[in-house]
């Protein structure tokens, strides 16, 4: 039986397609103004990649922050839930998950059989999330999907202390124009947010084994400095990015 999962973030929008509760495939794609439309091009964009015809889909359920303007699903699920789902299915064994996607970073503490026990969310502020680092990179005039590895070439930390991301971005510049050197910024920026995002999951006390999804766990320079933060290793699926529409495509099987 095949499911799918459809996540709808603010940034960008995933699907996951299950085959008798197999991965068989996912799908990342920019969200942009319209998330309904969004959410029906990332589906059909993996069925069109798979080959597989709308029909064999069984049941699909929704999640993020669009979850509701789709209307070609079979039940909508907080992605609270979703990424319990999804880390549990990547790895039964993890107990924490650290979720930091475009605009919003979360911590989480899950059972044995992934059921989200405890969770909190950031406040509506940008400094700690992928939208962080664009800026970041942009003033930088650095690729984002280089700004990881970069970080870690660096000699020394730049010192970043603003937490907000348009007083941290004037750090920036004043850095650059005192000469200091880019990979010493690029790094200081990884360490604020990895403050930002320990001290979120602090406040859950996370614990071992943790798995760091969403598309910030993609940078090697966030998940460093956050494991030096934590005092804890952490570990990041292929999958992280799509880790939200797994766990709905999980959640599809069930219905």
């Amino acid at each position: 039986m095949c499911v799918a999962g459809i996540d709808i973030g603010s940034i960008t929008s995933k699907a996951a397609i299950l085959s008798d509760g197999k991965i068989i495939g996912t799908k990342v794609t920019f969200t942009g103004y319209n998330a309904a439309l969004a959410g029906r091009k990332v589906y059909e964009d993996l069925l069109d990649e798979l080959t597989i015809d709308e029909t064999s889909i069984k049941k699909i359920v929704s999640t993020g922050y669009g979850r509701n303007s789709v209307d070609f699903v079979d039940k909508a699920v907080t992605e609270i839930i979703c990424h319990g789902t999804g880390a549990h299915y990547l790895n039964p064994h993890i107990r924490s998950i650290i979720d930091v996607g475009g605009q919003d970073s979360k911590a989480m503490i899950v059972d044995q059989d992934g059921r989200v026990k405890d969770f909190v969310m950031n406040d509506k502020c940008a400094a700690g999330t992928g939208r962080f680092l664009e800026v970041m990179a942009r003033a930088l005039e650095v690729d984002l999907d280089s700004f990881g590895l970069q970080s870690l070439k660096a000699e020394r930390p730049s010192k970043i202390s603003s937490i907000c991301t348009v007083f941290a971005e004037s750090e920036v510049i004043s850095l650059i124009s005192k000469g200091e050197k880019r990979d010493n910024i690029i790094a200081g920026i990884h360490e604020s947010v990895a403050a930002r995002i320990s001290a979120l999951a602090k406040r859950v006390n996370v614990r071992s084994p943790i798995m760091m999804t969403g598309g910030v766990a993609k940078n090697i320079g966030v998940v460093k400095a956050l494991e030096r933060k934590l005092g804890m290793s952490i570990e990041v699926s292929e999958y992280a990015q799509s880790n939200g529409a797994i766990g709905a495509a999980v959640m599809a099987m069930k219905l």
